[in-house]
């Protein structure tokens, strides 16, 4: 599913579930930051400077029981995100 109508602001889902590659040096290698369906908000779009064509979404996940409670801004692909929710728990 394409994410190119999704702006700034709107809700996302982690497609499966998203580790932390060593990108944010304050949580273990391989932690957990979306469970597959997760709900996150989109705080930007950008591209690789040396690749236009491939999007990267910033986006933080809710981490906790209380929808407020956020975890820390993630890159992501496209593949990494849906624009609906999941039929059902992917792993």
């Amino acid at each position: 599913m394409s994410l190119f109508h999704v702006q700034p602001g709107d809700l996302v889902f982690a497609a499966h579930a998203i580790h932390n590659d060593g990108s944010i040096p304050t949580l273990e290698d391989n932690a957990l930051l979306a469970a597959p369906g997760a709900r996150g908000v989109v705080l930007n779009i950008g591209h690789l400077e040396h690749d236009e064509e491939k999007i990267v979404f910033l986006v933080r996940f809710e981490t906790g029981q209380e929808s407020s409670e956020l975890g820390p801004a993630v890159g992501c692909w496209e593949e990494d995100l849906s624009a609906g929710p999941l039929p059902y728990p992917r792993v």
